[in-house]
């Protein structure tokens, strides 16, 4: 092992290769192939920095614990927050197991840079199907909220309103107390003018003056 930790480049190798598999083992399918490289370049950088058995057991531990909370964080709650408190983990247990300040640093920015070309193997590797349905989640939640927000638009139709810009033809409208964007059809429209709403197209707010004859 004195080759190990007679350089301290090392530890960003080896913690660097040992996140890359472990990570990259979450992320695509290689039937356990990555996470017993991965585990076993993890293991050989505590073993080599951490002569006590206690330590070694501890802080090992303590990194594996962090890849646990991202592996549920990206099965159930696929928020982030286990996830970056899985990573804080882990960059606390290579740090204290480090033997000098520079050692640390090569093994944290060995995280950094296993877990940024973990990421890379999506798109050489086929991905788990729990960060397919993250992706499908994350997309119908998105088309949810722009579903309803053209809904409540699409109730603003022929609802009156006053203007709190100039309309040039683009402008500032108050509705129901409710503040939008909204244009006019090619015409000026001075601020403090009665509005009615004649179109709306997604979120686009299309409306007239509002005349006597009105």
């Amino acid at each position: 092992m004195d080759f190990i930790t007679e350089m301290s480049f090392m530890g960003f190798i080896i913690v660097g290769l040992g996140t890359m598999f472990l990570i990259g083992e979450l992320l695509v399918n290689m039937r356990g192939i990555f996470a017993i490289l991965g585990i076993f370049s993890i293991t050989l950088y505590f073993y080599a920095y951490l002569n006590d058995a206690a330590s070694f057991s501890i802080l090992l531990t303590i990194y594996f614990i962090g890849l646990i909370l991202i592996l549920i964080d990206g099965k159930l709650l696929n928020d982030g927050t286990l996830a970056v408190l899985g990573l804080a983990g882990m960059v606390v247990a290579v740090v204290i197991a480090a033997p000098d300040i520079y050692t640390g640093l090569y093994a944290v920015i060995g995280i950094i840079v296993g877990v940024a070309i973990a990421f890379s193997f999506l798109k050489v590797f086929k991905h788990r199907e729990m960060w397919s349905k993250i992706a499908l989640k994350d997309r119908l939640t998105k088309e949810d909220g722009y579903s309803s927000m053209n809904t409540e638009y699409q109730q603003l139709v022929n609802k009156t309103g006053v203007t709190l810009t100039d309309l040039r033809p683009v402008g500032t409208i108050r509705i129901d107390d409710q503040e939008y964007s909204a244009i006019s059809n090619a015409q000026w429209i001075k601020k403090g003018t009665m509005v009615q709403v004649e179109d709306v197209d997604g979120t686009k707010i299309l409306v007239k003056e509002l005349t006597p004859d009105s």
